[in-house]
């Protein structure tokens, strides 16, 4: 008999309940070339996934595999300093099982980064994109399945994926540090193939802003628990699929998004001590 998804997130948490030490209030997960954020935790207990009991272990190239806990800009925070991906052949519900976690640990807030490459013809290497809402391209769930009521419900509403309270003051932060900030839908894929020029054309007239291999999955399980989100993309490269369309690596997407990784750090230096409680409203 398959082991059930709640029964899974215990067995993990009791694994690592005595290092994990108190409450975390939010979490943040470090995308492709963002990874030296969790260098800013202050006191941090490191976690490897590794040692946690049922947990998937990260592959993807720069992404370390742990959770970094301790305080960043002012919030008792949960960091995961690598993430889980579909084209690393890992299941929705085990990337699902991770987000989970990061409830059980106790954050409220859920704040997503990733390196996305810009459909939108405005964009330039180097913005940073708010995300307004998403676009799952993946044709996958994470909530397929038996749901367990003692994480969320079985048909939980989308409408307001990404908090507006959150992502007003997300936008104020970025005023206040003066970072040009975009708004836009990202699209999430498999991968971990870049995406084709006239799927790249396809997904702007979609209505996407921005394309990358992560967050869809991650989002929709956050919200799933019931904790509000934000989401900040790193547009690392240029994707319009146009006639001028430069051939892309993954290297130069990661070195791209590492200078993004500044301005990202600059807003939540601002925005992490304003972020509400739990309960209150943003």
């Amino acid at each position: 008999m398959t082991e059930s998804q709640i029964a899974r997130l215990d067995r993990a948490h009791r694994s690592i309940a005595g290092r994990a030490g108190a409450p975390c209030e939010v979490a943040l997960v470090l995308g492709s070339g963002l990874g030296h954020l969790a260098e800013a935790v202050g006191d941090p207990t490191v976690i490897p996934y590794a040692g946690i009991e049922g947990f998937p272990v990260s592959t993807a190239p720069g992404h370390k595999g742990q959770f970094v806990i301790g305080d960043l800009f002012g919030r008792r925070t949960v960091v995961m300093q690598g993430r889980f991906h579909l084209y690393e052949g890992w299941e929705p519900r085990e990337i699902a099982l991770a987000v989970y976690m990061l409830k059980r640990l106790g954050a409220a807030t859920f704040v997503v980064t990733n390196a996305a490459g810009g459909l939108n013809a405005d964009y330039a290497a180097g913005d940073v994109m708010l995300i307004e809402d998403h676009l799952n391209f993946t044709g996958r769930s994470p909530l397929i399945g038996p749901n367990d009521d003692a994480i969320g419900l079985r048909f939980p509403d989308q409408s307001r994926l990404y908090d507006p309270g959150l992502r007003a003051l997300a936008a104020d932060a970025a005023a206040r540090t003066g970072t040009p900030l975009r708004r836009g839908i990202y699209c999430g894929l498999n991968g971990p193939e870049l995406e084709s020029s006239a799927e790249r054309r396809f997904f702007r007239m979609a209505g996407g802003d921005a394309v990358g291999m992560s967050t869809v999955i991650e989002v929709i399980a956050a919200n799933h628990a019931g904790m509000r989100v934000l989401g900040l993309s790193a547009i690392a490269n240029a994707a319009t699929g146009g006639p001028d369309q430069k051939p892309d690596t993954i290297e130069s997407v990661a070195e791209m998004a590492a200078v993004c990784g500044t301005k990202i750090e600059a807003i939540l230096k601002d925005l992490f001590p304003r972020l509400p409680a739990e309960g209150e409203k943003a």
